[in-house]
């Protein structure tokens, strides 16, 4: 049986993606958003999101490049000068690791991530990070831990099939340390119990999942539960990534022809929980 999950990430960092998120369920493919807590249109993701009882609306945890919904003052192992999450990735990653201060400020921050969720009064769907930051070790640890009391059911680890990639377009992407953790990641979340898709693509084509790519997955869709993950938006937006083509990855979403294609090779379409 092959059975998928589209899911918008960053939901709530501005109204250009929500826009997006709602077009592309109510009228497209869309059936999961993955939410910032603390983005910018956070409350104006949870209204709409009320207002659509089939997305699967899950928790983004943000812990790089962002901001943190504890004050800053207490957590400042995490946070730089201006109050937001450092953006050096591997830096960050190695003081996580290494400072048991940075540690306790990290399950912190992940509780209080956790419990805005739950004040939205929104059912947890599913749990991501912004940027897979869940694949350190650490953090993984600490979100499987936490995430235990808050009903958390299913995760993602980024792990794509190389073949179907360069199968649809030639893309030719290494194995690459992200596959090594996210594989770990995968086994040890399947061993706490939870539902972890057995391939996921977005990765590679992160910023990039164009119309042909999203028809090129649908044909190729492996046995098993796959993700495809996007960032939809009407356009760019404060603090969205150089060179995303946002609009183009609503336009593959909201494709006619992409939806039919799922039809015609039988594939169940659903969010996490409809496959728990």
């Amino acid at each position: 049986m092959k059975r998928l999950i589209v899911t918008a990430d960053d939901f709530g960092a501005s109204s250009a993606v929500n826009i997006a998120v709602e077009q592309a369920h109510r009228d497209g493919v869309l059936t999961a958003a993955s939410l910032m807590v603390a983005g910018a249109a956070a409350d104006d993701a949870v209204a709409r999101a009320r207002t659509m009882p089939h997305l699967g609306v899950g928790l983004h945890v943000v812990l790089v490049d962002g901001q943190p919904v504890l004050p800053p003052e207490r957590v400042p192992a995490l946070v730089g000068a201006d109050g937001c999450f450092r953006t050096d990735m591997v830096r960050a990653a190695i003081r996580i690791f290494a400072s048991p201060a940075a540690r306790a400020q990290l399950s912190a921050e992940i509780e209080a991530q956790f419990a805005a969720f739950a004040a939205t009064g929104l059912r947890l769907d599913h749990v991501n990070a912004h940027k897979h930051f869940h694949l350190h070790p650490t953090i993984a640890g600490a979100i499987a831990r936490i995430g235990r009391r808050h009903a958390m059911k299913a995760i993602r680890a980024p792990i794509e099939p190389k073949a179907v990639l360069r199968a649809i377009d030639g893309t030719r992407a290494g194995p690459g340390i992200e596959t090594v953790w996210a594989k770990l990641v995968r086994r040890r979340m399947r061993r706490a119990g939870l539902i972890v898709p057995d391939a996921v693509f977005g990765l590679s084509w992160s910023g990039a999942m164009t119309t042909t790519r999203v028809r090129g997955l649908i044909e190729r869709l492996p046995p098993g539960l796959t993700e495809i993950y996007a960032h939809p938006a009407t356009g760019p937006y404060v603090g969205s990534a150089s060179g995303y083509d946002y609009a183009g990855e609503l336009a593959a979403l909201t494709d006619s022809l992409t939806r039919d294609l799922i039809g015609q090779e039988n594939i169940s379409l659903g969010h996490f929980g409809d496959f728990a």
